[in-house]
């Protein structure tokens, strides 16, 4: 018996939109699940969902670490590239315009890490905030916010790091990051 196809479904219709999809990090600490707000920051939301679709996040690391303060990650130098370069970025990865809002960075908040005071020079790389950081607040693009996992968060944040820097003695990959349906996840409270 044979199967009759009527008309073909594209398959970006099969997938959840931005607002209906989590981004999933699996470490070796347990997986972080965070949110996007695609109606707040729609570019940083569009870059970052499409590099997760492309697997560029598998295997980067969280290559800045302050305890009880934030870790950041995304960049693919953390991928195969000397530790030294670490945090450094690509200049060839494409640039995503800053995009603020009325949110604040608080615990939880996921927000483009730029370089230096260029505002405009997001690329791929993003930090999760472990307490407030109002210093941040429209210098800074929020694009997301974790729903799950903040204690996965907080035991990264605690890694002993290399003296004198705030990188990991051990490197803390992104074994894997994946988008899944948000409807997976509980509702979370609207953000303080």
């Amino acid at each position: 018996m044979g199967i009759l196809l009527i008309g073909a479904v594209p398959l970006t219709a099969c997938r959840p939109s931005a607002a209906q999809s989590v981004a999933v990090i699996k470490t070796e600490f347990g997986n972080i699940v965070f949110e996007f707000f695609p109606d707040i920051a729609p570019k940083h939301t569009a870059q970052i969902q499409g590099l997760i679709r492309s697997g560029f996040y598998d295997g980067t690391a969280f290559h800045r670490v302050e305890p009880g303060s934030l870790i950041q990650g995304g960049d693919p130098n953390s991928k195969t590239g000397r530790e030294d370069t670490w945090g450094m970025g690509r200049p060839d990865l494409p640039k995503i315009p800053a995009e603020f809002s009325a949110l604040k960075h608080v615990r939880g908040t996921v927000s483009a890490a730029r370089v230096g005071n260029d505002k405009n020079s997001a690329t791929t790389q993003f930090f999760i905030c472990c307490r407030a950081h109002p210093e941040w607040d429209n210098q800074y693009s929020i694009f997301g916010r974790v729903i799950a996992g903040m204690n996965v968060v907080d035991i990264i944040s605690n890694a002993p790091t290399v003296e004198g820097t705030s990188r990991p003695k051990q490197k803390i990959a992104m074994l894997s990051v994946t988008l899944e349906p948000r409807s997976n996840y509980p509702p979370t409270p609207p953000q303080p």
